[in-house]
């Protein structure tokens, strides 16, 4: 088929208006708050993990306050990146009742051997491919890292930031 330029033209438009469209919906989906789905809820407050001293990490014992989760991994460079901002946020925002809890997606040994080189004030859970599977159902379908899912007191998902944080994402955690 051979088009005229401008009947090529309109047909290029269309298609920008509809990847347009289809992007504002994706990014307000994305930064909309919503609860999470029920087989997430129960998947996330049912999860136990290890923290590097081998004490259970119960996440239901969190439920109720603001919850930070980022899943990270010791070979992953934007993940140790983003480490000290998350570890800031911690020490300023504890005392207004703030979680936050590091999802490890790596070998036990790693993340120990790299905690006692360069600790973090916040929790580490001991997550392996069990948090791979959390992260999925609450919203990193690609399975990438680092990931971040921001929880407010009442279950809402506030944020989701798949990819390195910046001073910019956590001012918007304030609740």
């Amino acid at each position: 088929m051979n088009f005229s330029p401008t009947k090529r033209a309109v047909m290029y438009a269309g298609v920008a208006a509809l990847a347009a469209v289809a992007g504002a919906g994706i990014a307000w989906r994305r930064h909309t708050p919503h609860a999470l789905a029920a087989d997430a809820t129960q998947a996330l407050w049912s999860s136990e993990f290890s923290l590097p001293s081998g004490e259970p990490l119960v996440m239901s014992n969190l439920q109720g306050r603001p919850l930070v989760i980022n899943f990270w991994a010791t070979w992953c460079p934007p993940c140790v990146e983003e480490m000290p901002l998350i570890d800031a946020f911690f020490r300023q925002n504890k005392q207004n009742g703030w979680q936050v809890v590091g999802l490890a997606i790596d070998q036990p040994s790693r993340v120990r051997q790299f905690l006692s080189q360069f600790p973090v004030t916040y929790t580490i859970g001991l997550a392996g491919l069990n948090g791979t599977e959390l992260g999925k159902m609450l919203g990193n379908e690609q399975s990438s890292l680092p990931f971040t899912v921001v929880i407010d007191a009442q279950g809402l998902v506030k944020q989701r930031k798949l990819g390195k944080l910046t001073p910019e994402d956590i001012k918007n955690w304030t609740i």
